[in-house]
């Protein structure tokens, strides 16, 4: 219901869960490559370095929500 207080504007980017589906789907994909992991922190640290990529592409590219107050001329 959260997201319903936010603008119209970001409602129709906000009612599906395509993005955390579509990184699901990434991370899945990347891990399956090694298939056995030796321990527990090197799958932490391959998992880390992909969500920070993906951080970091998300911070760069094309604004997807823009949160700041449209500026109208008086």
């Amino acid at each position: 219901m959260a997201v319903f207080q936010l603008p119209l504007e970001h409602h129709r980017r906000l009612r599906t869960s395509n993005a955390a589906e579509r990184l699901n789907q990434e991370l899945k994909r990347r891990t399956r490559v090694v298939r056995i992991f030796p321990n527990e922190a090197s799958l932490l640290r391959l998992i880390t370095a992909l969500l920070m990529e993906k951080s970091d592409l998300w911070e760069t590219d094309k604004i997807y929500l823009n949160m700041k107050p449209e500026y109208t001329k008086p």
